[in-house]
Order: structure tokens, then sequence, then C-alpha cells
């Protein structure tokens, strides 16, 4: 009898732990969206997050007229010769049928410096590019090749350098970077997408359209 109260007297405190546990996860990831402004751009489920930038003043003046991108990432399933468009990252619409965004205010492939930054979804939406776009960023690793191309049929191919996690209120990730012209993908971490999953590239090469 006494090993019997012992148990159920364990039983009890554990599922107490579990409780409070999931209580904190739950707090901390409703504090994390209310204190830091850039991660309450998005209420669905896959913790898109992009980071807003005011695009004024950035808009380009150089490369094509038409400044929609694609993307091809042969270690990536869901991303091949996939549309990005140039959209803020408050336009939710947008980010919900593409498979990727380029954010309005950072930098284009064709700049002798820039940023060129684009954020897919981790989970997205069935049905739409956006789903599970993303998923398996976390499997890039240096020297992973990633291929722009813009609408005139030139391709810029990157090449992986790093891959890190930050803040979803760290802006620093869409600065560009002195002297170098380099490609950023952002998603969410899991399972609470309490951050930003990030892979930066460097420009390693520009092939012309050959028609």
């Amino acid at each position: 009898m006494k090993k019997l109260r012992t148990r159920n007297v364990v039983s009890w405190v554990l599922s107490l732990l579990m409780v409070a546990a999931g209580a904190a996860l739950i707090t901390s990831f409703f504090l994390a969206g209310s204190l830091n402004s850039t991660a309450t751009n998005s209420s669905n489920s896959s913790g898109f997050n992009v980071p807003r930038l005011d695009p004024n003043g950035n808009e380009a003046v150089s490369g094509p007229k038409n400044k929609t991108l694609k993307l091809t990432i042969p270690k990536m399933a869901q991303i091949k010769d996939d549309t990005v468009p140039t959209v803020p990252g408050t336009d939710m619409q947008t980010l919900g049928d593409h498979a990727a965004v380029h954010l309005a205010g950072t930098g284009f492939p064709w700049d002798k410096e820039a940023n060129v930054y684009m954020a897919g979804h981790r989970l997205g939406y069935p049905n739409t590019d956006s789903f599970l776009a993303f998923f398996d960023l976390n499997d890039l690793s240096k020297g992973d090749k990633i291929y722009v191309t813009d609408a005139n049929g030139t391709r810029y191919t990157y090449t992986v350098s790093k891959q890190f996690t930050v803040s979803p209120s760290d802006l620093s990730v869409t600065k560009a970077v002195p002297g170098k012209n380099i490609l950023t993908l952002q998603t969410c971490t899991l399972p609470d997408y309490s951050q930003r999953l990030i892979v930066q590239a460097q420009l390693t090469s520009t092939t012309q359209n050959a028609g």
C-alpha cells in the first residue's frame, strides 16, 4: 500500500511538472511575439516572421525592368525554378502563395554590393507553393550551391558559407556586407518557431542568358 501511495504521489508530481512546462512554453511563445514587433507579422501556424523593413528609397534602379526572381536549390526537394516576387514582409497573401519571397528593401543579385534576402515557409499551406517550401533549409551546408535567375535569364550562382539562428527582432541579417554580394535565406526554427533559421551564401559566378 505504501509503495502504491508513493507511486501515485510521484505520478501526480510529474503530471504537475509537465503541465507547468507546457504552460511556460506557451507563455514564452506569446511573450516573444508581444515583445518583438518583427515576430508578430504572421498569425499562421508556420511562424513566417519576415522582417519588417521600410522599402521606401530602396527601389532598385538597375537590372531588369521585371524584378521577379527564380530560385533553385538542388539540395532542397521543393525548390526548383520557383518564382520569387519582391514584396514587403507584411504581404501575407503573397507569402502564403509562393515558395519564397524577396524582401523589399534588400538587394538584388545584379547589384555589386547586396544582401539578397529571401524568406520561405517551414510548413506553409497545403495546395500552395509555400507548402513545406523551406522545410529542409537546415540541410544546407557550406559549399552547397543555390541558383537565382532574373527575368532576363541571367543565372547567379551562390555558394553557402554559413548557417545560424537569430531572434525574430534581429534585423542585422538583412543588412548588406561591405564589398560583397550575398544571398540570405530565412525560415523559422522548429518546433516552436521561436527563432529564425538563417543560411547565407556568397555570389561565386554569373552566367548570362545564352539565348
